[in-house]
């Protein structure tokens, strides 16, 4: 059975709330922000690049949403860094693509 969570007693932090434990582990960030952060690390590979520009174009509305809510989402650097990685992993692959094709 599905158990609402009990709100949090006034004074008293949630774990999202801490700067230095969302240094470590990805608590109260985007699920979509962190898929951004992995895919924008990988899109050095050409491929990874469209999921990691996709991911950190939807991570950065959901956390722009969340803040309109009671509990707002964190990881808006992980969201832009997709987004940065994924646009120039885009570009070099479209280079790729053209000086392969250049070449035959």
């Amino acid at each position: 059975m599905n158990q609402i969570p009990a709100p949090i007693p006034p004074g008293q932090k949630s774990m999202g709330d801490d700067a230095g434990l969302r240094l470590l582990l990805p608590v109260g960030r985007s699920m979509w922000a962190i898929a951004a952060g992995y895919f924008g690390l990988l899109s050095v590979i050409p491929v990874f690049s469209i999921p990691a520009l996709v991911c950190g174009i939807v991570g950065v509305m959901d956390i722009k949403k969340s803040k309109l809510g009671s509990k707002p989402k964190h990881g808006m650097g992980r969201a832009w860094f997709g987004i940065i990685m994924g646009v120039l992993g885009l570009a070099f692959g479209i280079f790729l693509a053209i000086s392969i094709l250049s070449e035959a």
